[in-house]
Formats: C-alpha cells, sequence, structure tokens
C-alpha cells in the first residue's frame, strides 16, 4: 500500500466518521485544496476499495491451489474450508463460480485470473453494461423520481430479470462519481435536494441506531427538570451559524429564561479545540448564577466538551439527532441574527467588536414572550432579585 494511498484511506475515514473537509484534509496531510479535488472527484462518495480490508479477505492463488487437489480427490466442502480456514460458503461459492463449463473441474489458474479481473479499478457500472436498464433509470431520474424508488420499483416490475435491478446506491454513484458517471450529469439537478456532491450518512449500528461520534455524551433527557421550565435563570442554549461554504462561523448563546444573547468571536476555524477554548472565555465572564447549563446539538465542534466542563464547571447536555427544537429558543435566535448577518456571506469578516454590538442590540429589542420587557432588562431584574434559598417558603 503506498503511502499516498494511505493518505487517502486516511482522507476517507476522517470523512465518513462526519469530520469537516478541511479536518479531513489535515490529518491525511493534504491542503485544503487538495482535499477538495478529492472530494469532488468522488462525488463526495468514498471510493468502495477505501470501504473493505486490503488484505485477508480475497482468497489467495495458495488457498485456490489446495482448493482444487482437495476437490479432484472429491472430499467435501466443509473438509476443504477446514483445510484452508475459511467458511464452507467461501468454498461453495468459489467452486461454483469456476467450475469449468466441460468437466465441471475447479480450475485454480482460472479462478485467480478471473478474481484479479474483477478487481480491477474502475470497473464499468451495471447501468453502463445494459443499455435497456440504462434508459429505464434515466427516463425515471427526468421525472424527478428517487434513486430509492427507482430500485425498489424495478424489483416490483421485474420480478424475475436480475439484469434489471440495480441498488440506489449505484444509481447514485452513477451520477456523482466522474470514473463511473455513466448517467448524464445534469440529471442530479433533478434529485429532491439538488446537490452535486453526495452527503456522508451517518454510521449506524447493527440494530440501526446512529453511531455517536463524541464521545461520553450526556443527553438533554438527563437535563435538570428547572432547565426546562425556565423557572431558573442560567441554563444556555448553544449552536453555531456558518457563513458560505461553510467556511466560517460565529457561536451563538441563549439564555433560556431571559433570552439573553453572547455571541462568541470564530475566526478561523470551528475545530474542538478552537470552539472549546472560545466558549470557556465566553463562559468565565458569566456570573456564577448564569453558568448553570449548556445544551448543544450532536454537532463535532463540541467534541470537547469535557474539556469546557472541567474548566468552567458547567455542564453540557446534548440534544437528540434532527430535533432542533430541543433548542428552540436559540433557534429562533439565529433566525433574528441572520438580519445582521445574512447566509451566504463570510462571517469571518466580523470583528469581535461588532458581535458585542450586534448582541447588546438584539438584548435591547423587546420581547412579546417577556411581556414586551428586553432580555437584557429581564436579566437585570433577576440579577438584582435577591436570591431566595432553595425550599424557602414563598409569601403572595
Amino acid at each position: 500500500m503506498t503511502v499516498f494511498r494511505v493518505a487517502r484511506a486516511v482522507f476517507w475515514e476522517q470523512v465518513r466518521a462526519g469530520s469537516s473537509m478541511e479536518a479531513a484534509a489535515a490529518a491525511a496531510g493534504f491542503s485544503k485544496e487538495h482535499g477538495r479535488g478529492v472530494l469532488r472527484q468522488c462525488g463526495g462518495m468514498m471510493p468502495q476499495h477505501f470501504m473493505r480490508p486490503l488484505s485477508g479477505r480475497f482468497l489467495s492463488p495458495l488457498e485456490r491451489v489446495t482448493i482444487a487437489v482437495a476437490h479432484s480427490q472429491k472430499l467435501s466442502t466443509r473438509k476443504i474450508a477446514a483445510l484452508v480456514g475459511r467458511s464452507p460458503s467461501t468454498v461453495s461459492r468459489e467452486l461454483s463460480r469456476n467450475r469449468l463449463p466441460s468437466d465441471k473441474r475447479y480450475d485454480a489458474r482460472l479462478a485467480q485470473f478471473r478474481s484479479e479481473r474483477r478487481g480491477l479499478r474502475p470497473q464499468p457500472s451495471k447501468l453502463a453494461k445494459n443499455p435497456v436498464l440504462h434508459e429505464w433509470v434515466q427516463q425515471r431520474l427526468n421525472w424527478r423520481w428517487s434513486p430509492e424508488q427507482i430500485s425498489n420499483v424495478l424489483r416490483r416490475d421485474f420480478p424475475t430479470q436480475e439484469s434489471m435491478r440495480v441498488s440506489h446506491e449505484t444509481i447514485y454513484r452513477a451520477l456523482f462519481v466522474q470514473a463511473r458517471g455513466s448517467l448524464k450529469r445534469d440529471l442530479e439537478v433533478k434529485l429532491r435536494t439538488g446537490r452535486t456532491l453526495r452527503q456522508p450518512r451517518k454510521q449506524r449500528a447493527s440494530d440501526g441506531r446512529v453511531v455517536n461520534r463524541i464521545s461520553e455524551m450526556v443527553m438533554i433527557s438527563e437535563r435538570p427538570a428547572e432547565a426546562a421550565d425556565r423557572a431558573v435563570p442560567g441554563h444556555w442554549e448553544g449552536d453555531l451559524i456558518v457563513g458560505t461554504r461553510n467556511g466560517s462561523q460565529i457561536g451563538t448563546l441563549v439564555e433560556r429564561s431571559t433570552r439573553f444573547v453572547m455571541l462568541v468571536h470564530l475566526p478561523g476555524t470551528r475545530g474542538p479545540d478552537t470552539v472549546a477554548a472560545a466558549l470557556i472565555d465566553t463562559i468565565r465572564t458569566m456570573p456564577a448564577q448564569l453558568a448553570r447549563s449548556l445544551t448543544w446539538d450532536q454537532g463535532m465542534e463540541l467534541a470537547g466538551h469535557r474539556q469546557i466542563t472541567m474548566a468552567t464547571d458547567m455542564p453540557i447536555y446534548f440534544c437528540d439527532p434532527r430535533s432542533p427544537w430541543q433548542r428552540g429558543s436559540n433557534e429562533n435566535t439565529n433566525g433574528l441574527l441572520r438580519q445582521y448577518f445574512p447566509k451566504g456571506t463570510d462571517l469571518s469578516t466580523h470583528t469581535a467588536e461588532h458581535l458585542e454590538f450586534v448582541a447588546r442590540e438584539l438584548n435591547g429589542r423587546p420581547r412579546k414572550t417577556l411581556d414586551w420587557k428586553t432580555p437584557a432588562q429581564a436579566l437585570d431584574e433577576l440579577l438584582l432579585a435577591p436570591q431566595q434559598k432553595p425550599g424557602a417558603a414563598t409569601t403572595t
């Protein structure tokens, strides 16, 4: 395995794990431009030869010779499998695939030749080799069918014709991957997303659950009840708003009781260490009674959450996947912030002083949910109110 191939394998493993393109390129020793070129060349999809082990999976020439000798001696499939240290199904498949049509004898040399030919890359795709299937798929894509719909309808309409079967992943590869692109590239805009690059899917466990990419997460279900009902101040929601091509970002923190906003200056990257350091500096400016908890989504930028908690004593809770309503105040505030930081713009141009100005202006707006008080007024009232001891009785 060459050094270059090792670097590419590292790059794709990082992408599949959910790292940003910049982080994956840095891990592989690539420049950002080279990483972007590798990603675009492959349509955003990991090449198949990086998905499989590089050794041990395929039968070796010596194993094939052993199978041929044992088969000529009329040994059973299970005994042959024990000789070569493979499963009986592997040996059975190898024998049925490589028997000579004349006398049904297994030929080790022919089997090795076919194996090496099958291993050549890139292989022509099934769509490229079957004009009828190609036309059928291309027509449905033009009708704005999804690849998954096409794959399942093919299975239903041609139940006995294996040649008219194609997986949705094969269709995506034919659309996005240059080396295997047998479908018209302009059909990609007919997909529901309109993307020109395939987005990597999250890894899933064998039972279908999404594999957590951040270690030691504490989920929102364990957050204190006082945070949920907004009765006690000091519980925050956080997120990032990102700029053009995901190349710049600003951190946003919103206090749940008062909707008070703090903006975090992130002019460089949004790597976990950078975000952790910036959040630690911001949280340390808060009064102790206002640093009770922080709720975030499962973005990799907060992979350093334990570092933040150790430095600030503020526990961090993570939302469930695809559940933006669990950070409703933050989502609403991010929408308001787009008036100052429009989508598709470079957010790195905004200085820390400008972020403070925007936060002051937003905290000075009266809010209906606060009975037309401003977040700043609501926060001042909370800070100036006498602190009540837990469990003390109240009077009306």
